[in-house]
């Protein structure tokens, strides 16, 4: 977080437990504490938080923030935690990012000067402007212990990457680190007595009175004294300092990653590039005006935004201009964020944002895109990538280092280092003169040989492929012969809810008072700490072990002196479980043979420690019970759109849903898009939207019917020359659809021929005033009967055929090539009359078989 402030707004919605809308939801939104590669970016105008997936450049869920708009707001976040300040209200609010649910708000002080830090489970509110550094439970907001307490106007309050806050005095020239203590089991109850952030270190980088400016980083901190122009950097309890000349003040980013650190003088618009003590580079950023936010170190470059213009400059380590973002393009904040192996370039003016990753390879992000959930079903995505491995590096610091004193002995615990990519081989606790190391799953080790009334304190780190991690100090303890009883017996109770509810009677203290009890759970080749508590119970939360996996429960007592008891004797063993989780790979489709269903499969979703019996499956007011990952849903509407919710249910009962959308199949629907035709056929053109099933075509007129093709169909044996209306019918499950279109045939002509022959009566023949049969002849019958006889067609006279028929056979002898047959052609003459085929010659080839029976 740059400097933690972005545009934001939240006034009204947070003081209503913030009335959040969540506007669209990945897959992955109940498992945030997974290596995710996200990050929460504000947009000023839609009020609304985008989650950006650093890996796919997408926003996955969409956080609407009612009556936000135009407010100032301070975020912190982490993989499972988001923590809110607006600072014209000064409200502060924390919400959990796996349920999405606001868990608390608290006030503070509203405008500058106050800001919020959280780094895993420690949070802190800075109040700059009184001196005073408040832990803060995240999950209640309620305080824990007693603050830090600094003079007026202190600098700085970010955390580095071994888990201290860092702060600047300007007053005193000082730079101290505070370190947070250990969280109650409970959220919102009191922290065991004495438990407080503590100070503890305290290092001089500046004469009193200077200007400082604070960078946390990977392990230490960088602070540029304005006034001085130096710059001092304290890793691991060493200080070097490095002189720089600048004309104009300098600035920090808030944290750095990487050994090389950026001073940025915008006033110059130059990058004063720091390492070991020493000025390595100095490059100068392309633009004019002051408005440089400070130049942040990411993957071998430095990425510095220019507020005037929308763009960032990337230049590489020797500080060459290798890279330009156009950004947003106008003017405004730029925030630039290094977190989940990404830097997140976000203008919250601007819809979009850019995600680079440790390749220096640049996406950008559309904010507003429809990329979520909700509204018409959308098309079928396609494979996300797989999920980008996280830089490997060393571990982190253990967290929540805890001794309590024993009998010339002492009990040391911790709960897990960030593994940074590579398993952690195991933990090095170093204290009293000894060191010893503990395999990985082996968090709780008893330091023996101590001397009664001598205080201990001792520091735990962790050791992986890439070395040892930064280590994280215990309290304090001193061994005594004064210690509790343990209790007499320890049961445990796996609950549906997912908790562990362990219980104990109350310990004897031997003359002082027990005020809680430290309690360790122990699995197959693993044990760790699994809370305290000041009463005789402790409820494990959810998600704090593992569903599936048994366990077994010891509590020691820890007196008012902090001296604690032997170990009780072991519980009974337990498996945590939880509902189900929402089954995943769910996929609905149209039955494409059965009208009214569809069709739903999915993965087997995790059962979190108990058998799933069956699921429940959801469509339209439709429930049915399935054991199989598949099934049918019928009795539907035709073309009706469904969304679909399955849930698997265990002994704990139902759990999350999952839900997607499908259409059953649907009447089909015809369209015409052309036709054409000869004398005796119709040919339909047309396109066929099946409905989602599977569509059979036709084609009728005339009472000629053509099926086959859905894109084209030919009726044929039509009668030339007249008009038709061709219905064309798809037909599919769910019913029919027709659509008609307008069509004539075309007419087929034929010429009456009677050629006279050469000599004789033959020359005469064809004549019309000869006696008796002369050709050419029509008749209102397919006979040569005198009474039916209606005219006489001069040779060569062109006559609209209509169709054929059988008749007296006529013989056309040598007046015609000869031509003999049975058929007669309906022509117009006279109204529709016949004409021997023998007189009649078609066109286009003469084939009598072009004409349909009459």
């Amino acid at each position: 977080m740059r400097g933690g402030l972005v545009t934001i707004g939240t006034v009204a919605a947070l003081l209503a437990a913030m009335g959040l809308t969540v506007l669209g939801l990945g897959a992955a939104d109940n498992a945030v504490a997974n290596y995710d590669a996200s990050s929460w970016l504000w947009s000023t105008s839609r009020s609304e938080l985008a989650r950006v997936n650093g890996v796919t450049a997408r926003v996955d869920t969409r956080m609407e923030v009612p009556g936000g708009r135009r407010h100032q707001m301070q975020v912190a976040q982490t993989d499972r935690l988001l923590i809110l300040r607006d600072l014209n209200t000064g409200q502060v609010s924390s919400l959990d990012l796996a349920t999405l649910q606001i868990t608390a708000t608290t006030p503070t002080a509203p405008g500058l000067g106050v800001s919020v830090a959280l780094q895993e489970e420690a949070a802190f509110v800075v109040d700059a402007v009184q001196g005073i550094v408040r832990q803060l439970d995240p999950r209640s907001l309620t305080p824990v212990g007693e603050p830090v307490r600094y003079p007026p106007g202190i600098a700085g309050g970010a955390f580095d990457g071994a888990g201290k806050l860092w702060i600047a005095v300007p007053s005193e020239g000082t730079v101290s680190a505070v370190t947070a203590a250990e969280l109650p089991a409970t959220p919102g109850a009191a922290p065991p007595a004495g438990l407080s952030p503590k100070r503890v270190e305290t290092y001089e980088v500046a004469e009193p009175a200077h200007e400082l400016v604070v960078s946390t980083l990977d392990e230490g901190v960088a602070v540029l004294d304005r006034t001085s122009a130096s710059l001092v950097t304290v890793r691991a309890g060493q200080t070097l300092r490095a002189d720089l000349t600048m004309t104009a003040p300098g600035n920090l980013p808030t944290r750095t990653s990487g050994p090389q650190v950026p001073v940025t003088v915008a006033g110059e618009r130059k990058v004063h590039v720091v390492r070991d003590g020493a000025e390595v580079h100095r490059f100068t950023v392309p633009g004019a005006g002051e408005r440089l936010s400070p130049a942040v170190a990411w993957a071998g470059r430095f990425y510095c935004a220019d507020e005037n213009t929308g763009t960032v400059y990337s230049f590489d380590a020797n500080g060459q201009l290798v890279d330009t973002i156009k950004g947003s393009g106008r003017p405004g904040p730029m925030e630039l964020e290094v977190r989940e192996n990404h830097l997140f370039i976000n203008p919250p003016n601007s819809s979009t944002a850019q995600v680079v990753d440790d390749r220096n390879q640049i996406r950008e992000v559309n904010k507003y895109a429809n990329d979520v959930l909700g509204g018409d079903p959308p098309p079928a995505p396609p494979p996300p990538p797989p999920p980008k491995k996280p830089k490997v590096g060393k571990p982190g610091a253990p967290r929540a280092v805890t001794a309590a004193a024993g009998n010339a002995s002492a009990r040391v615990s911790w709960q897990a280092a960030a593994s940074n990519g590579a398993e952690i081989t195991r933990y090095v606790v170093e204290g009293a003169g000894q060191r010893r190391e503990v395999g990985a799953n082996q968090r709780a080790l008893e330091i023996t040989g101590l001397t009664n009334g001598e205080t201990y304190t001792f520091a735990v780190h962790a050791v992986n492929a890439k070395g040892d991690g930064p280590a994280r100090r215990s309290n304090p303890v001193t061994a005594t012969a004064a210690v509790p009883d343990p209790p007499a017996s320890v049961t445990a109770e796996a609950r549906p809810d997912g908790t562990v509810l362990v219980k104990w009677p109350a310990a004897n203290g031997q003359g002082n008072t027990v005020t809680s009890y430290a309690v360790t759970a122990s699995s197959a080749g693993a044990t760790a700490p699994a809370g305290e508590s000041p009463k005789t119970e402790l409820v494990i939360p959810a998600g704090q072990l593992e569903y599936g996996t048994q366990y077994a429960f010891t509590v020691i007592a820890v007196s008012d002196k902090g001296a604690g008891s032997k170990a009780s004797p072991v519980s009974n063993t337990v498996v945590p479980f939880t509902a189900p989780a929402a089954p995943t790979e769910l996929q609905a489709s149209t039955v494409a043979d059965q009208p009214g269903t569809i069709a739903v499969q999915w993965a087997p979703a995790v059962d979190n420690g108990r058998p799933v019996t069956k699921y429940v499956v959801e469509a339209a007011g439709k429930t049915t019970e399935v054991t199989d990952v598949r099934t049918t849903i019928g009795g539907l509407g035709d073309g009706q759109n469904v969304t679909v919710k399955v849930k698997a249910v265990n002994e704990a009962g139902p759990g999350a849903e999952a839900s997607t959308t499908a259409r059953t199949v649907a009447a089909p629907r015809v369209t015409v898009t052309g036709s054409s035709a000869d004398a005796t056929s119709v040919t339909v053109t047309f396109t066929v939207d099946a409905g989602g099933g599977r569509a059979t075509c036709s084609a009728a007129t005339g009472g000629k019917t053509a099926s086959g093709s859905c894109s084209s169909l030919r009726v044929t044996s039509l009668t030339p020359g007249t008009a038709y209306t061709v219905t064309v019918t798809a037909t599919n499950a769910a019913g029919k659809g027709t659509a008609t279109r307008a069509q004539g045939t075309d007419a087929l002509y034929g010429i009456a021929t009677c050629n006279n022959g050469p000599s004789g009566d033959q020359r005469t023949y064809c004549n019309a005033e000869v006696d008796g049969r002369n050709g050419n002849e029509i008749f209102s019958v397919p006979q040569q009967l005198n009474a039916k006889q209606v005219g006489w067609a001069k040779p060569g006279t062109r006559l609209k055929a209509y169709c054929r028929k059988q008749g007296d056979n006529v013989d056309s002898w040598i007046y015609n090539n000869q031509k003999q047959s049975t058929w007669w052609v309906q022509v117009e003459y006279s109204g529709r009359n016949y004409i021997p085929w023998a007189w009649l010659n078609l066109e286009g080839g003469d084939d009598i078989n072009l004409l349909p029976t009459c």
